[in-house]
């Protein structure tokens, strides 16, 4: 497996699946991730893997989105663990904390959440795949004191933050994934930190229908337009396309380690 891996999309929000794989395809990508938004769906991820093929492979993520943590059931350890028994399922999120859109009334369910998540990655071994926004002071301190609970690995998705955030995450062994975010003219901050990750843990993703990279943007993402990404991140850290395609994919083979079995 060679060609690059989108490491985070949502194929439950694509319309028409046949075109997204082929413009993939076309795009040289080998994999990619389907991530769950709402546990109470995970077996709809599950069944997205069913369109994986040895030219292009398809993995899921469960878990429920900070967000949703308010509406849907908190699932327990054992619930989440349960799920990941197929093994299809590389990744335990997307959760984590997100403030944009809510006070503070809904801090303690995104918290327990979180850390139920983390929990059940530590159990397994699997990734957190992590979404934070507006809330570094939290993450960074969740983040320390679930680690002192005991490792585990995850890393943080769509990073859209400054260097304290990146530097506590690579700090407890995270590693940090990029997306369209990397490509928008008012987003120097990221490629600050695109610039700083170590080789060995930077990941790129689309976030797909989200987020398109230019020269995609305002178009509908898919998981092809990861390509554009990851030449970003190329050009920002001196190296070839292919330099980037072969650190990215071996890293996310080394993170989900389902991914190399």
């Amino acid at each position: 497996m060679t060609g690059l891996i989108d490491t985070h999309c949502h194929l439950d929000k694509v319309d028409d699946l046949a075109p997204a794989f082929e413009q993939a395809r076309e795009a040289g990508l080998s994999g990619m991730i389907t991530i769950g938004t709402r546990f109470s769906k995970a077996d709809t991820q599950i069944a997205l893997t069913q369109h994986d093929t040895p030219d292009l492979r398809i993995w899921c993520a469960i878990g429920t989105h900070p967000d949703y943590a308010g509406e849907e059931r908190l699932p327990s350890v054992e619930e989440l663990v349960a799920k990941t028994e197929a093994s299809c399922v590389v990744a335990i999120g997307e959760t984590g904390l997100d403030y944009f859109h809510s006070g503070d009334e809904a801090k303690p369910a995104q918290h327990a959440a979180f850390r139920t998540h983390i929990a059940a990655a530590r159990q397994t071994g699997l990734p957190v795949v992590i979404h934070t926004r507006n809330a570094d002071d939290d993450m960074i301190a969740i983040l320390r004191e679930e680690h002192a609970k005991g490792a585990f690995p995850f890393l943080i998705h769509c990073f859209a933050s400054g260097p304290k955030l990146a530097e506590a995450a690579l700090e407890l062994g995270g590693y940090i994934s990029f997306s369209g975010l990397l490509t928008f003219p008012k987003c120097e901050e990221i490629r600050e930190v695109a610039r700083m990750v170590p080789e060995d843990r930077i990941l790129v993703e689309t976030d797909s229908p989200y987020l398109a990279p230019v020269p995609k943007r305002g178009k509908s993402n898919t998981p092809g337009y990861v390509a554009h990404t990851a030449a970003r991140l190329a050009e920002e850290r001196g190296v070839s396309l292919e330099d980037i395609t072969r650190i990215t994919t071996e890293n996310a083979r080394r993170l989900f380690t389902r991914i190399a079995a």
